[in-house]
């Protein structure tokens, strides 16, 4: 167990941001998978900025990494044209 104050709060605020970065990943899955599902294609565009936008601030925060973000979105986009 820490022996430090400094050990202790570092634990306390890291336990703090990982439920920050399990429930913004989680979020950013959920609205991934909504958008591969939709089929109408005015929705889906509409969605496409938000989702982008939750997979852009995740990669920011090194939640994931950029590359897989930018491969994320490209496929997204890609998906939304199909339609």
């Amino acid at each position: 167990m820490a022996n430090h104050k400094s050990a202790i709060k570092r634990i306390r605020s890291n336990e703090a941001k990982r439920d920050r970065n399990r429930y913004q990943g989680k979020t950013a899955r959920n609205a991934i998978r909504d958008l591969r599902n939709s089929s109408d294609k005015g929705e889906a565009e509409k969605m496409l900025p938000k989702v982008s936008a939750l997979v852009d601030k995740l990669a920011k925060v090194n939640v994931i990494h950029k590359n897989k973000a930018a491969n994320l979105k490209a496929k997204l986009a890609q998906h939304v044209a199909k339609l």
